[in-house]
């Protein structure tokens, strides 16, 4: 039967639709034009750092000057080229299988930060955008991540409760103060969170400020730590 289905309906590129030899993956010329993030990072937020790491901390300077809430963060893609065209398509173009294509990215990224007993808990978005996209493409990610690395997996164990405007357009002070008590631990679901090694995840990162509301939830509903995992970032200049 599978090789069948393989017949009819051929593996295609997630981004092009060129053939490819398997399921959710890049063609040869996407992958190359996806900018992947590899070698020296920031040990907080993930962006690419100059230089080579020596097995030391190391951080940026966003980093050295914002006290970050959460341990560690990493991002698998730097958020340009066709990094960005899949985020946008997995946001905003219906496409939520493109979580499953990810989600081997986001595991090779996520290795640094896990934990014995780590939890996965996608940041949250208001209903009304829930309603309107029809999926939230974080807990997405989140579950095919979770598929991937054996791990739990808590996809509402926090909510959105105000409708924050979007980030678009903002500096990082705006963006922080947008998100001020934006995100609390789900009542009931919440409870999971409780003496729990926790992973956010999201679908981008740029100023920190929807990890810091995040993360500030998680810690206020008990959890032992909290590391952050963005598929993509926003890189600032080196």
């Amino acid at each position: 039967m599978q090789s069948v289905l393989s017949v009819l309906y051929p593996p295609k590129c997630i981004s092009c639709d060129a053939p490819t030899e398997t399921d959710f993956a890049l063609c040869g010329a996407c992958w190359r034009e996806t900018p992947f993030i590899e070698g020296h990072v920031c040990d907080l937020c993930g962006d690419p750092l100059p230089g080579e790491a020596d097995g030391h901390e190391d951080y940026c300077d966003a980093c050295l000057a914002t006290q970050r809430p959460w341990s560690r963060g990493r991002a698998a893609l730097l958020y340009k080229g066709n990094a960005r065209r899949l985020v946008l398509a997995l946001k905003h173009g219906d496409r939520p299988e493109l979580a499953r294509a990810a989600a081997p990215w986001l595991a090779r990224a996520a290795t640094p930060l896990l934990l014995a007993d780590t939890l996965i808990v996608p940041v949250p978005i208001h209903w009304s955008r829930r309603l309107k996209r029809r999926y939230n493409q974080s807990a997405e990610l989140g579950r095919a991540l979770a598929r991937t690395l054996c791990l739990d997996h808590q996809p509402d164990a926090l909510c959105r409760h105000k409708r924050t405007r979007p980030h678009e357009g903002m500096d990082a002070e705006t963006r922080f103060a947008n998100m001020q008590n934006a995100v609390l631990a789900h009542p009931k679901h919440g409870k999971v969170l409780a003496g729990r090694n926790v992973l956010v995840l999201d679908d981008v990162m740029t100023s920190g400020a929807t990890f810091d509301a995040a993360t500030h939830a998680c810690l206020d509903a008990g959890a032992k730590s909290v590391q952050v995992l963005a598929l993509a970032r926003v890189a600032r200049d080196a």
